[in-house]
């Protein structure tokens, strides 16, 4: 019988990767990858924010998570005040609601055809 951690972990483990594209004018100008938050992560972001801001939540969860097609972080912490001051909010909002929804209104296998596909 399998064990109810096993099989959690093989349903919605940290291997899952989910995909969001940026687009201006239906062009693609980024596409988004990033693994599952886990609750060790969040946690590590919660302390990292500071507070319970969550405008400074969803940022830091952002450049922390978003990679490129190869697995590589996308944001480095030192970006985050050009994020913030040079960036249309709701561009970052789209990207944070993307992440947070994650697994909500797509799925998993979708994400990784696409990856494969590219």
């Amino acid at each position: 019988m399998t064990r109810a951690v096993d099989l959690l972990k093989n349903r919605f483990g940290v291997s899952q990767l989910y995909k969001h594209d940026v687009k201006q004018n239906d062009e693609i100008i980024l596409t988004i990858y990033w693994h599952p938050l886990t609750i060790a992560e969040r946690e590590a972001i919660q302390k990292k924010t500071g507070s319970d801001d969550t405008n400074e939540f969803a940022l830091n969860l952002m450049i922390e998570k978003a990679l490129d097609v190869d697995s590589k972080r996308i944001f480095q912490d030192g970006d985050k005040a050009s994020l913030r001051r040079e960036v249309e909010a709701n561009v970052l909002q789209e990207i944070q609601l993307a992440m947070i929804e994650a697994g909500q209104t797509r799925g998993v296998k979708e994400a990784k055809a696409d990856l494969k596909s590219e």
